[in-house]
């Protein structure tokens, strides 16, 4: 343990004269933090909305007030044709377009159906859908206003929906991409961390003192690991507490189960860089290495942007090696709806066993270098 110690100060006194380690570690985290907390963003509002009003009547009007007063659309633009109607969805200048045609009023005053048309440039198919939930919802709730006020009617549904949305009851976006960039976040800048400081020691020359010194594979893989993870939960732990302040996000469970499974996730984040440095030779190879067995799966396959039960089988199958895809379950969990560990055990096992495998196999590895 005391060459293990002793490693861990050479190692924490090379960070301190690093800067470009110590900024990975404390302030590159904190600007992603801020970059893609605020960029990021799946809440669809202020959607840029033309108007064409052939009706001019009091039911046209309430429809539009109802669609410029639901805080999901603003008015863009008034048209008067077809021609201004693509002008404005070429431009951009609207994302949807409602047309309101003539007699729309007088269909409904006499207890006829009367269509109304809404029109949605589908160039992001994701937006698109959203905008189009958005009209349906606002013209099915002015239509059974306009019914029950012109009809007297009461009408009452024999089936009455009460929601409950627990956990983020605003649906906000943000509740959901923040944990998933902390997992993001932890997994880049362990993983190059840890890559980058063994590959500079052979870039140095350092190497071949470190193979002579007398102290064993393990003692060594600790002594390089422990200040990076202590830094790296440093680091964690600030990211959490800087997106509470500026994304309100909720702290619902315990510190202790958060800070123990953020220490295994950072295992096998480190465990991951050593890996790839006893493979680089160079530290342009190892970044390279780490975006392709980090950052992209991390990004794309941990369920961070994209849901996992949506992807091809053979896809969700790749995810089950991915540590940010339990990590991120784990931190929601205790995050958001204040789970234990006990509740979140699997994904937890996981972690210890990615990190054992990869910690493993960097000192199988090490170990022959040396050798």
């Amino acid at each position: 343990m005391k060459k293990a110690l002793a490693v861990g100060k050479k190692e924490f006194r090379q960070i301190m004269r690093d800067r470009r380690t110590l900024a990975i570690l404390l302030f590159v985290p904190v600007f992603f933090l801020l970059l893609y907390g605020y960029a990021l963003n799946f809440d669809i509002k202020h959607v840029a909305l033309a108007v064409q009003d052939r009706d001019d009547s009091a039911e046209s009007r309430a429809l539009i007030s109802a669609f410029l007063n639901s805080g999901y659309f603003d008015l863009a633009a008034t048209i008067r044709s077809a021609a201004d109607l693509h002008h404005v969805i070429d431009a951009n200048v609207a994302r949807a377009a409602l047309i309101i045609p003539e007699n729309t009023g007088r269909a409904l005053r006499r207890g006829d159906t009367a269509p109304v048309q809404v029109i949605i440039n589908g160039d992001n198919a994701n937006t698109a859908a959203t905008v189009l939930g958005y009209a349906t919802t606002i013209v099915r709730s002015v239509s059974t206003s306009l019914v029950i006020e012109q009809r007297g009617l009461a009408l009452t549904p024999p089936v009455n929906v009460e929601p409950r949305i627990w956990f983020n009851p605003d649906l906000k976006s943000t509740l959901f991409l923040v944990p998933g960039l902390i997992g993001f976040i932890g997994m880049i800048t362990a993983t190059i961390s840890t890559a980058l400081s063994v590959v500079r020691e052979k870039e140095r020359g350092t190497w071949e003192q470190v193979r002579m010194a007398p102290i064993n594979t393990l003692s060594y893989i600790v002594g390089k690991t422990i200040p990076y993870l202590g830094l790296s939960l440093i680091s964690s732990m600030g990211i959490i507490v800087a997106a509470m302040w500026l994304f309100e996000l909720p702290m619902r469970g315990s510190w202790g189960s958060l800070l123990a499974a953020t220490t295994l996730f950072l295992l096998g984040a480190l465990g991951t860089g050593l890996l790839v440095s006893t493979v680089a030779e160079s530290q342009l190879f190892a970044f390279q290495v780490v975006l392709i067995l980090a950052f992209l799966p991390t990004f794309l396959l941990s369920g961070f942007i994209f849901p996992i039960p949506n992807m091809p089988r053979p896809i969700q199958l790749v995810t089950y090696v991915v540590p940010a895809r339990y990590f991120l379950v784990a931190l929601r969990g205790i995050v958001l709806k204040g789970v234990s560990l006990a509740v979140v055990w699997k994904d937890v096992a996981a972690m210890a066993i990615y990190g054992a495998g990869v910690l493993g196999l960097a000192a199988v590895r090490l170990a022959r270098e040396r050798g």
